[in-house]
């Protein structure tokens, strides 16, 4: 039940378009429904900082090329932007993913927390941080017409006229008693990792010493002896943008539900310990990591997917693996199925599917709308997809592209006056095009050497 507002229950200046979550998809979807000078756009975020998962968690942006040795890069317009202003001050270089997902665009995430604040203020976004929401206002049809949010000041409501959840657990969904798929309800879901940084690394000494294959090899020796309390026989780290400097993606934990605060909190506490247990294991066995120490983790544990909203279409396995092609398309996809399993006694526990030939799909409109609304969309990890398909499509590159379809839909509404389901669709890939988004697969050949990410930018 919507939440009965007091009347003196202070009051924001109201938007054309509230985006709820400034992760990748809300900030790309803020900073293209600006494109449309004349929306006013509010994007509120839980955090102290934007960027969601990219800046509290990784240090990579996967999806913009396809895997495989005939790369492709299949994300532009919007994210390129972001990209670009992390290139323009070094801060930004290509390098290969450790499993074969295709070259991953590493960034250095604090960097990365001041360029969203600087695009959003000049595209001339209304950012709130610290802002949580915590219920939804509906007129009498059912139609949301404003959110209650809690703020440093206490409780606030700000209407709107059109509204995007990229909250990644589709948190205005939820309390609008929309429907949507709960994680670990039909299949396993995604297990959570804290990410680790650790510093003073000798990555030449270990590169000399084996590199990756001795990680594994001495991952897996780990575990069969009991050495360490390893939670996997797998697991990456690679070089980060600052000297002496990596980024891991290790540990596991599985069986934990991140919608609930009394589990979510015992996987915080499991992630940290994991991690610390990760450090003993690197500096006692890996060659070059003697003297590492962790200068950090995430700030909250890495989340694969909590909720995934019931839209006017679900994008399936079957669509992945067919490289099925949309009239609606808005994105484009070549990520490989890659599903983090719970495997047993540390054996391989992530699951891989890749598209054929190295193609891509289509990522159709309709997966953006809740079904049966009109004043909503959804974007990032909440989008309508079953299980496998967002195994594949959670990538940043594609929830950047995600969030930017829906900001260029939302302001195509606000023109147009009609909804989310009637809006035109070729006047919306047509705004995708103009801002540089592939949606066919290109002829182009990628460049993915380090320092090849301009390259791809020219002509």
């Amino acid at each position: 039940m919507p939440l009965l507002v007091p009347a003196h229950l202070p009051s924001l200046p109201p938007a054309d378009l509230l985006v709820v979550g400034g992760g990748t998809a809300g900030c790309c979807a803020a900073l293209a429904a600006r494109e449309s000078a004349g929306a006013t756009v509010l994007l509120i975020e839980r955090q102290g900082f934007l960027g969601g998962t990219s800046t509290g968690v990784l240090d990579t942006f996967y999806g913009f090329f396809t895997p495989g040795a005939h790369p492709r890069k299949v994300v532009g317009g919007v994210p390129d932007r972001v990209v670009d202003a992390l290139d323009r001050v070094g801060a930004v270089f290509l390098r290969p993913n450790t499993y074969g997902a295709g070259t991953g665009v590493n960034y250095n995430p604090e960097r990365l927390k001041r360029v969203w604040d600087e695009l959003l203020a000049r595209a001339g976004v209304r950012v709130l941080l610290h802002a949580i929401l915590v219920d939804v206002l509906t007129e009498g049809s059912g139609r949301i017409t404003g959110v209650v949010l809690l703020t440093r000041q206490g409780f606030v409501q700000v209407s709107a006229r059109r509204f995007i959840d990229a909250s990644g657990d589709a948190v205005l969904c939820h309390h609008a008693g929309i429907d949507s798929e709960r994680a670990g309800d039909l299949e396993p879901a995604q297990t959570l990792t804290t990410t680790f940084r650790l510093a003073a690394v000798d990555l030449d000494a270990y590169e000399r010493a084996g590199g990756k294959s001795l990680l594994m090899a001495k991952m897996a020796e780990a575990v069969d002896r009991g050495t360490h309390a390893l939670p996997r026989k797998a697991g990456s780290l690679h070089r980060m943008n600052v000297s002496g400097c990596v980024s891991t993606v290790c540990v596991r934990v599985a069986g934990l539900d991140p919608n609930d605060s009394e589990q979510l909190t015992t996987a915080e506490q499991e992630g940290r310990r994991q991690a610390f247990i990760y450090e003993d294991f690197l500096r006692d066995c890996i060659p070059g990591f003697g003297d590492a120490r962790i200068i950090g983790l995430s700030h909250q544990i890495g989340i694969r997917e909590t909720r995934r909203v019931y839209g006017e279409y679900r994008l399936t396995r079957a669509d992945c693996l067919g490289a099925t092609r949309f009239p609606d398309c808005v994105a484009l996809c070549g990520a490989p199925i890659e599903d983090h399993r719970a495997g047993p006694d540390g054996t391989e526990e992530t699951a891989w599917a890749y598209v054929p030939d190295n193609q891509v799909y289509d990522v159709p409109y309709r997966t953006l709308v809740p079904r049966g609304r009109d004043e909503l969309w959804v974007a990032g990890r909440c989008f309508s997809a079953t299980h496998d398909a967002h195994a594949s499509c959670r990538s940043m590159g594609q929830t950047m592209s995600l969030g930017a379809a829906a900001g260029f839909a939302a302001s195509l509404s606000l023109e147009s006056g009609l909804g989310a389901r009637t809006l035109s669709v070729p006047d919306l890939q047509e705004r995708l095009r103009r801002s540089g988004t592939p949606l066919v697969f290109p002829e182009r050949g990628a460049f993915t050497q380090a320092g090849d990410w301009a390259r791809n930018r020219s002509g």
